[in-house]
C-alpha cells in the first residue's frame, strides 16, 4: 500500500520555502507600515496591472467588523451560488488565510510562484509587506475565474494597498472607532475621512452603524464626489426580531431571517451590512433563501468563537466553556461586554494578552461588571505587548479583579469553581496562537 508521507514532505518543503520569500519581502522596508499607494501601483504596472482583470469588487473598510461583514456576503452569495473570492488580513495561523480563492485558502505551490514572480517584478525596490503581498493577491486572483471578490482593508482606506480599485461594484464602511491612531489621526473624525477614502464617484456606498461624528464626515466626502450612500438606520435598518430571529428592512421591503450563527448582537449589523451590500450590488437576485442561508452558514474563526476539545480546552476543568475572541479596541471591548453580560448563568473569567500600541483601559472599562475576574498574560511570540502586570492594573483600575499568569496554560489551569465560561481575548495574533495550539 502506498504511503501518504512523500507529498506531505513536498508541501512542507514549499511551505518553509514560502515561509523564506515572506521573510524576504519583509526586508524590503524599514517600516511594516508606510501608508500609500505609489509603491504599490508601481509594482501592479510592471506586473501587467493585475488589479484591472478582477472580478466585481465590494471593497470593505472600517474599524469594527469588517470581517465579519465579508463572512456574511461570502456565505450568502455561496448560497446562491457565485463563486467568490477573500482578501482579508491579518492571517491567524497561516498566511494563506489572506488569499481564498473559491473558497479555498491559496495552495503553496501557486502561493510561492506568486510571490516569487511579484519579488522578481519588484526588483529589490522598497516595498511593505503588506503591499507586496497586495500585489500577489491581486495577480492570483486576476488569473483564478470568480463571480465576485470580497477584498478587505489592511489599515485606514484612503491610502491602503487596496485602494488601486478604481470602479469597486460596491462599497462598504463598518462601524468607525478609535484605533491605529498613530496612523489614522487622534479623532474619530480623522480617522472616519482615511475611512471614506474608498468611496468611488458615482458608486454606491453602505455604510454600517455609526458615531455620528464620523457618520458626518461620511456623508460630506461621499457628497463631494456624488456617491450614492445606503446608511444604517435612515436608508436599510436590521434588528432582532423574537427571541432566535432578525429582520431587515430597506426601500425593496422586508426580510425576516434566523440570527446570525456567529454570536453577539452586534453580529446582526455585520449581517445587515452584508444584506445591503449584496442588494446594492444588483447583479443577482438573491433569494429569501440565500440570505437565511448565508447568515446561519458565516463563519469566522477568532470572533467569539466556542473552543471545544482541544488541548487549551482540556487545561480547563470539567463543565466550564472555552470562548475566543481578537477584539483589541474600546469598540470590540464595548461589544465583548454585550455578550459577558448576558453570561449570567456561572462565573465570567477572561484572560487577556494586548500589543503595545492598543488601549488597554479603553478595550477593558467597557467589561467592568460583567465578568468575575481577569487573568492577564505577556503575549506569545515575538509580537510586542503590554506586560501582564501593566494589563492587570489596568483592570484593577476599571474595577475588574485580575491577576497575573505567566503563560495562557497556567491562566487556564488556574480556575477553579463553580463551572462558567473562560473568554480569551485582547489580540488578533493571541487568537492565532490560541487556535493553532488548541488544534495541537
Amino acid at each position: 500500500m502506498m504511503t501518504a508521507q512523500p507529498p506531505r514532505q513536498t508541501e512542507r518543503q514549499t511551505d518553509l520555502q514560502t515561509d523564506i520569500v515572506l521573510e524576504r519581502l519583509t526586508a524590503l522596508h524599514p517600516k511594516l507600515i508606510d501608508l500609500g499607494l505609489d509603491r504599490t501601483e508601481r509594482l501592479l504596472a510592471a506586473l501587467g496591472h493585475p488589479e484591472r482583470n478582477l472580478p466585481p469588487v465590494i471593497h470593505v473598510a472600517g474599524t469594527n467588523g469588517k470581517g465579519s461583514t465579508i463572512a456574511h456576503m461570502r456565505a450568502i452569495a455561496e448560497a446562491a451560488g457565485l463563486s467568490v473570492h477573500t482578501y482579508t488580513s491579518p492571517h491567524l495561523i497561516r498566511f494563506h488565510e489572506r488569499i481564498v480563492l473559491n473558497g479555498t485558502p491559496i495552495a503553496e505551490a501557486a502561493l510561492l510562484a506568486i510571490l516569487e514572480e511579484c519579488e522578481t517584478a519588484n526588483d529589490d525596490a522598497p516595498i511593505t509587506f503588506f503591499e507586496v503581498t497586495t500585489a500577489a493577491a491581486f495577480l492570483a486572483f486576476a488569473r483564478h475565474p470568480a463571480d465576485l471578490l470580497l477584498l478587505e482593508t489592511g489599515l485606514g482606506g484612503r491610502f491602503d494597498s487596496t485602494n488601486v480599485i478604481g470602479d469597486p461594484a460596491v462599497t462598504v464602511i463598518t462601524p468607525v472607532s478609535m484605533d491605529h491612531m498613530q496612523f489614522l489621526g487622534d479623532s474619530v473624525e480623522k480617522i472616519a475621512f482615511e475611512k471614506a477614502g474608498i468611496l468611488k464617484p458615482g458608486l454606491p456606498g453602505i455604510v454600517g452603524p455609526q458615531d455620528a461624528r464620523a457618520l458626518a464626515v461620511i456623508e460630506l466626502r461621499a457628497a463631494e464626489i456624488d456617491v450614492p450612500l445606503s446608511i444604517s438606520g435612515i436608508d436599510w435598518s436590521a434588528a432582532p426580531e423574537g427571541a432566535d430571529g432578525m429582520v431587515y428592512r430597506d426601500d425593496q421591503g422586508e426580510i425576516v431571517l434566523p440570527l446570525p450563527a456567529l454570536p453577539g448582537a452586534h453580529q446582526i449589523d455585520n449581517a445587515g451590512a452584508a444584506i445591503a451590500a449584496l442588494r446594492a450590488w444588483n447583479a443577482l437576485d438573491f433569494g429569501l433563501e440565500d440570505f437565511a442561508a448565508g447568515v446561519t452558514d458565516a463563519r469566522w474563526p477568532g470572533r467569539l468563537q466556542r473552543l471545544r476539545g482541544g488541548k487549551l480546552s482540556a487545561c480547563l476543568p470539567d463543565s466550564w466553556e472555552l470562548w475566543l475572541d481578537g477584539g483589541h479596541n474600546p469598540a470590540a471591548g464595548a461589544a465583548l461586554a454585550q455578550t459577558t453580560g448576558g453570561w449570567t448563568d456561572g462565573p465570567v473569567v477572561v484572560v487577556c494578552g494586548i500589543q503595545e500600541n492598543k488601549n488597554v483601559a479603553g478595550f477593558l472599562s467597557p467589561m467592568a461588571g460583567t465578568v468575575t475576574h481577569l487573568v492577564a498574560i505577556d503575549l506569545p511570540g515575538e509580537t510586542p505587548g503590554h506586560p501582564a502586570a501593566e494589563i492587570a492594573g489596568s483592570a484593577k483600575a476599571a474595577g475588574i479583579e485580575s491577576t497575573v499568569a505567566p503563560s495562557l496554560e497556567d491562566a487556564l489551569r488556574s480556575i477553579s469553581g463553580k463551572p462558567g465560561r473562560v473568554l480569551i481575548c485582547g489580540s488578533l495574533y493571541l487568537a492565532g496562537s490560541v487556535l493553532a495550539a488548541e488544534a495541537g
